[in-house]
C-alpha cells in the first residue's frame, strides 16, 4: 500500500501525489486511512490526530459533512522521504453552499512508503456553484485531462 518508497524521484513523488489524490477522491476513510502509519501523527487545521483508527474516524466524519467533494493536489517539493504539495478540494454543505478549499501539505513517510506525518494549513471561502471549477464524476479520480489546480485564483 505504501509504494511508491522513499527515497523519492520527481518520478516516484509525482506518483505519491496522485495515488493520494486518487484516493482522497474515493471518500473511502479505510482505503485513505491505509496510506499512513499505524502510529502517524497529523495536524490537519486546529486539530491534532494519531494514529490510523483516529484518522479513520476524522475521515468518515468529514465526508458527512463535506458533500460532493473533489480535491486536486500537485508537488511543490520533495526530499528524500518528504513531499510538499499544495491542494485545492470543494465541496458544499447540507444547505448546498458551496466551498473552495486552498491548502499546503507537508508529508514525511517511513521506509515501507507509509506516510507517517502530515502537517495541514487549510482555508476555505464560500462560492457560487456558477464559480465551481471540479466537475468530474464521483466518487472517482480526476480525469487525467483535467488541468488540475489553476494557477493563483
Amino acid at each position: 500500500m505504501g509504494a511508491p518508497f522513499p527515497p523519492f524521484t520527481l518520478e516516484t513523488a509525482l506518483t505519491k501525489v496522485r495515488a493520494a489524490e486518487d484516493a482522497w477522491n474515493s471518500r473511502d476513510p479505510l482505503r485513505v486511512s491505509l496510506a499512513y502509519s499505524e502510529d502517524s501523527e497529523w495536524r490537519n487545521r486546529d486539530q491534532f490526530l494519531r494514529g490510523r483508527d483516529r484518522i479513520r474516524r476524522f475521515l468518515t466524519a468529514k465526508w458527512e459533512r463535506e458533500l460532493d467533494y473533489r480535491l486536486v493536489k500537485a508537488l511543490w517539493s520533495f526530499t528524500e522521504n518528504r513531499i510538499a504539495v499544495r491542494f485545492q478540494y470543494e465541496y458544499h454543505d447540507d444547505q448546498r453552499q458551496w466551498f473552495r478549499a486552498y491548502g499546503n501539505e507537508l508529508w514525511e513517510f517511513d521506509g515501507a512508503g507509509l506516510m507517517r506525518r502530515r502537517e495541514a494549513s487549510i482555508n476555505e471561502v464560500p462560492i457560487q456553484a456558477t464559480d465551481r471549477r471540479f466537475h468530474w464524476p464521483i466518487p472517482g479520480p480526476r480525469p487525467l485531462s483535467d488541468a488540475g489546480i489553476p494557477s493563483l485564483v
